[in-house]
């Protein structure tokens, strides 16, 4: 039913910026808190971050703090994610999620997923 599609990802330097979006196919995107995660290559996937259904709560890794910002524009039907500062150690596939319940910062608390856009960051 729900369908997720991730685009903006590519190769950038270290420093350089991404902005990732996660459009949704369904008119019912408005309603679900969604989430970035990420999964560097020999690692297991990771929490980025969490925005609920209008944008005004979010949460962070602490290792991205300060760095990234996540949006939603429910209009568009789209949740971004803004990387500035980034550093090698970003360099992985980006995932953006649908919440269902639990803690946000785990992977089984989300029950929708999208195909995963690639993020490389050279030193």
């Amino acid at each position: 039913q729900l369908q997720l599609v991730e685009s903006g990802g590519g190769s950038v330097q270290a420093g350089g910026s991404l902005r990732l979006s996660c459009a949704a196919s369904v008119r019912t995107f408005s309603v679900y808190n969604m989430a970035w995660f990420r999964q560097a290559a020999g690692k297991e996937r990771e929490f980025v971050a969490h925005i609920n259904v209008i944008g005004l709560s979010t949460s962070y890794a602490d290792s991205i703090k300060g760095r990234f910002t996540i949006s939603r524009d429910n209009a568009k039907k789209t949740v971004y994610l803004q990387m500035n500062s980034l550093k090698p150690e970003d360099t992985a596939v980006y995932y953006c999620a649908r919440y269902k319940d639990g803690n946000v910062y785990y992977t089984t608390s989300y029950d929708d997923w999208g195909q995963g856009t690639q993020v490389t960051v050279s030193s």
